[in-house]
């Protein structure tokens, strides 16, 4: 599985190149009357190559299932590039976004009555949260959720044995964390803790945290939003920020986050914020410290991110009961192949799970299970960005503000400025 599920999604908006473009690739007959259902993942050489051993075994005298080889580091333009063409695959790794957006332009296969009922493999087969942020306002969906990213803090268990204070745990807070931080920092550290969640493009969903476990979320809905609020609390939380990076218990915004795993592996990173992903490289790069993961810190209720990927098919698939036989053995049985050797991310197909929760246990990363169980059963949850077209332009909007709202350059009032030119672009929009 890609370790960074998380930028997965390419906001893409070729609908109209579509309407125009020639017909073209997608399943087809072989010689023989053979089906040949194409695939397309983002994943590694390693994790393919597993998908392969997986795929190995699927069963239909009628079907062939060939995986189309792309580089995972470009998979975003190489998408793009076939969306335009007309000549995606029957199944290709999508994300929320990529899904929500081509659903809604008809580019996409609904799957809604194939996954109606209450079969081994139906809406109800997958996490609750996962399937209701696929589905679209109109009750399409365009894809099946495959994988969910979960996130929390790693740490370093000597280093906060070394500064006098526990280790995070369920329950923690904001202010528990922010103090942490600083007495690591105060011990040697450059920064007690990175989390470029809350400094980069996506920091405001991430502070929501902060409020919508004590008041109200920064939007109320990532996928058809009508407004964004920047209330007392949500403000409050953005202070206690400002006041860690001024500190320099919290790294700043810019700081390069290219190389952060190896840090914390190092020990040079005492806590970071980051996803269960991690989990997966450290089994076989394994690093010189003793670590945990815990969940994200709480005011007064758990509260986490939603974030989750998938697979789509293409509304030109020229064989949809082929294709739905094989994404129904990708998003199910495939996993429980793959993840005991790469327990990169829970699936949402709620039968698939034991074998990530399974090889977490043998491989003695507990405290990665219990907290990935814990962000499962948070009640309070928020979308990692907006899914919609214009979400680049609120992008926009969140770049010329926030970094310097943080580093002080900007008053936290600006906050509100930022919001209000966010809701004109929601209105303008609808």
């Amino acid at each position: 599985m890609k370790r960074t599920l998380h930028a997965a999604g390419a906001l893409l908006a070729a609908g109209g190149l579509l309407a125009t473009a020639a017909c073209g690739g997608s399943s087809g007959q072989e010689s023989g009357g053979k089906t040949t259902v194409t695939v397309m993942t983002w994943e590694s050489n390693a994790t393919n190559k597993l998908i392969d051993q997986a795929l190995a075994g699927f069963q239909d005298p009628g079907i062939t299932v060939k995986r189309i080889d792309t580089p995972n580091g470009n998979y975003s333009d190489k998408l793009s590039a076939l969306t335009q063409a007309r000549k995606l695959p029957d199944l290709f790794w999508c994300g929320n976004d990529t899904e929500q957006q081509y659903t809604g332009q008809g580019l996409l296969t609904d799957w809604s009555s194939k996954l109606s009922g209450s079969g081994a493999f139906s809406t109800g087969s997958f996490d609750s949260t996962a399937m209701k942020n696929w589905k679209t306002a109109d009750g399409k969906i365009g894809g099946v959720p495959s994988l969910m990213n979960t996130y929390g803090i790693w740490y370093d268990i000597d280093a906060f044995k070394a500064a006098g204070i526990p280790v995070p745990a369920a329950g923690w807070t904001w202010d528990q964390m922010y103090e942490a931080a600083a007495k690591l920092h105060e011990k040697g550290a450059k920064y007690g803790l990175v989390a470029d969640a809350m400094t980069a493009l996506d920091a405001p969903f991430s502070l929501s945290l902060y409020s919508q476990s004590h008041g109200a979320p920064f939007t109320d809905d990532v996928h058809h939003p009508t407004k964004v609020t920047v209330d007392a609390t949500y403000t409050e939380g953005v202070s206690k920020l400002v006041a860690g990076i001024k500190s320099g218990a919290v790294a700043p915004p810019g700081y390069d986050i290219s190389n952060q795993q190896s840090l914390f592996s190092a020990g040079e990173i005492p806590m970071l914020w980051s996803g269960q992903w991690l989990a997966a490289g450290f089994l076989t790069d394994k690093p010189k410290i003793k670590y945990g993961f815990a969940p994200l810190p709480q005011v007064d209720k758990p509260a986490t991110l939603y974030d989750a990927v998938g697979i789509c098919t293409p509304s030109y698939t020229k064989n949809a009961d082929a294709t739905f036989k094989v994404l129904k053995y990708l998003d199910s049985t495939v996993w429980d192949k793959v993840l005991p050797d790469s327990p990169v991310a829970v699936p949402a197909y709620t039968g698939a799970q034991d074998s990530y929760f399974n090889a977490l246990d043998k491989a003695g990363q507990t405290t990665v299970a219990s907290t990935v169980k814990t962000d499962l059963k948070a009640s309070s949850t928020i979308g990692v960005r907006f899914t919609t077209q214009w979400a680049s332009q609120a992008s926009d909007l969140v770049t010329a503000y926030w970094p310097d709202i943080l580093q002080g350059k900007k008053p936290l009032s600006d906050l509100q400025t930022m919001a209000d030119k966010i809701n004109e672009l929601i209105k303008s929009s609808s």
